[in-house]
């Protein structure tokens, strides 16, 4: 397989001017998505206002669908500003899927069980919290919206911006950048980025190793298909669990 070590750039991207705007994209989109359910707080007469709203340990559907387009404006803006002025292009095949694309389920799958055998031991509490918070009690139709942003768009945001703008920056920008030793810090500093991002101290150790192995799939195989199909599947373990604790089985 090749690897980004096998294609030097003509001009490097500007590593420190991609993780500004990243972190500037993030913060820009926690913002927007604050000022979208502020809106949806004014439309929907929510009792107690933004603040009883912030409070919610299950927040209602729109809620945190509003939360999630705020959020991915803020990453569309970074990844924009990464391959329009941060000299960042995309890789030759980033978006072009494969039939053994499918062998990366299996990845994700087992990914999402390794996880939870890693963490049983330890008998921690509230795990399932940020699915709660987001699904709460949600059902019907506008369930399966929450299903679809989560599972399918989630991933994708979330990959083109922590593998295909800030790993690639970081692993080619800089004086190093290309170097064996500059890749294995840009794994290794993407995945505890990506980690940090969902703000969940409990799910920090799972999704820093998600991390690593999705950074690790973009290094090898120069594209975003397979670590977003990896992406999904790991994501769709913890989803077909909530759903069939909904079902009662």
């Amino acid at each position: 397989m090749d690897s980004l070590l096998s294609a030097e750039p003509l001009e490097k991207p500007r590593l420190l001017a991609i993780v500004v705007a990243g972190f500037i994209g993030f913060l820009g989109g926690e913002i927007v998505a604050a000022l979208l359910q502020a809106l949806g707080v004014a439309v929907t007469h929510f009792p107690g206002g933004l603040n009883a709203l912030s409070r919610a340990s299950a927040p209602p559907w729109w809620a945190n669908v509003l939360g999630l387009l705020g959020l991915w404006v803020g990453f569309g803006a970074a990844i924009f500003y990464a391959y329009a002025y941060g000299n960042l292009t995309n890789l030759a095949s980033q978006w072009r899927p494969r039939v053994s694309d499918l062998s990366y389920v299996v990845l994700g799958v087992s990914a999402q069980l390794l996880v939870d055998l890693a963490y049983r031991p330890f008998h921690l509490a509230h795990l399932d919290k940020p699915e709660h918070h987001l699904f709460g009690s949600t059902r019907g139709p506008t369930f399966v919206v929450l299903i679809v942003m989560t599972l399918i768009l989630a991933p994708i945001m979330e990959e083109w911006l922590f593998r295909g703008v800030l790993f690639r920056a970081l692993s080619e920008g800089g004086a190093k950048g290309g170097s064996r030793g500059a890749v294995v810090l840009a794994v290794l500093t993407s995945a505890a980025l990506f980690a940090l991002a969902h703000g969940e101290p409990l799910q920090f150790a799972g999704l820093f190793f998600l991390g690593l192995i999705l950074a690790t799939l973009v290094w090898r195989t120069r594209r975003l298909i397979p670590s977003i199909v990896t992406h999904v599947s790991f994501n769709g373990v913890a989803i077909a669990a909530l759903v069939s604790q909904r079902s009662g089985h």
